[in-house]
């Protein structure tokens, strides 16, 4: 595992997008695996800059998000849909047909999920996912006691996964309880993985990450034996790490 510290969040989210920039030059057709949340904003700002500057284009770019509510239709401001439009690919000359998300109101959600990993496999796999990491390990929806050899499925969302997205919405009770997840066999089979981790409430997590053992109860514990993953975190996510000497694994 390559570990770069930067300094805060800022640094993370540009040191992401400059080696998602380089991907997409470097590769024909890239497909690239796509997260949500608050940490990889940053990178999605970045990016669309970089587009308007006119140092990349986007028109071969196929993608591919990691998760959606179950529940709430592509038009709701806290669906994925709606965040990944929002955040980058109304900005760039991304094609929608070639951006992927999890349908959350599918009638037949295991059809959705089955179709999705088919979908991603014609793709030729994806290049480069980007990740982030709950405070539990989870890693996408994948909660602790997820198998990791789960393919794209239906997830029911731990309370903690629940209260830390509750900031999206009007209160906790309006978080939807269930969502589609790429699983983490979906995950691992990533050519490369981006691990970006940013703030101290992260800390004992990348502690765990780092010097834990492989363990189902963790899932980005897995992660340790990804031969492609690069981890981005700031002062404060690998401060704990740091206390006791930082290490990177191979």
């Amino acid at each position: 595992m390559q570990i770069t510290e930067v300094k805060n969040y800022d640094e993370m989210s540009k040191k992401a997008s400059e080696i998602i920039m380089k991907r997409i030059q470097d590769l024909p057709k890239p497909v690239l695996g796509l997260a949500t949340g608050s940490t990889p904003e940053g990178m999605y700002k970045e990016l669309v800059q970089v587009y308007v500057d006119g140092k990349i284009s986007f028109s071969n770019t196929t993608t591919y998000n990691l998760d959606e509510y179950i529940g709430l239709p592509r038009e709701d401001k806290n669906s994925y849909r709606f965040y990944m439009n929002d955040r980058l690919f109304s900005h760039v000359d991304i094609s929608k047909e070639q951006t992927n998300v999890p349908n959350g109101m599918a009638k037949d959600l295991k059809e959705e999920c089955n179709d999705y990993e088919e979908s991603i496999k014609k793709s030729g796999g994806i290049d480069v996912q980007v990740l982030g990491i709950g405070v539990n390990g989870h890693i996408g929806f994948n909660e602790p006691g997820t198998s990791f050899q789960t393919a794209t499925h239906v997830v029911n969302l731990a309370p903690s996964t629940i209260q830390a997205n509750a900031r999206f919405f009007e209160s906790e009770k309006d978080v939807p309880k269930q969502a589609i997840t790429m699983g983490i066999q979906s995950i691992m089979k990533s050519k490369e993985i981006l691990l970006l981790i940013s703030g101290a409430k992260k800390a004992d997590a990348v502690y765990q990450l780092l010097h834990g053992e492989v363990s189902e109860v963790f899932p980005a514990s897995i992660l340790q034996q990804h031969p492609n993953v690069h981890l981005i975190a700031d002062e404060a996510a690998l401060s704990k790490v740091k206390e006791n000497g930082m290490r990177s694994l191979r």
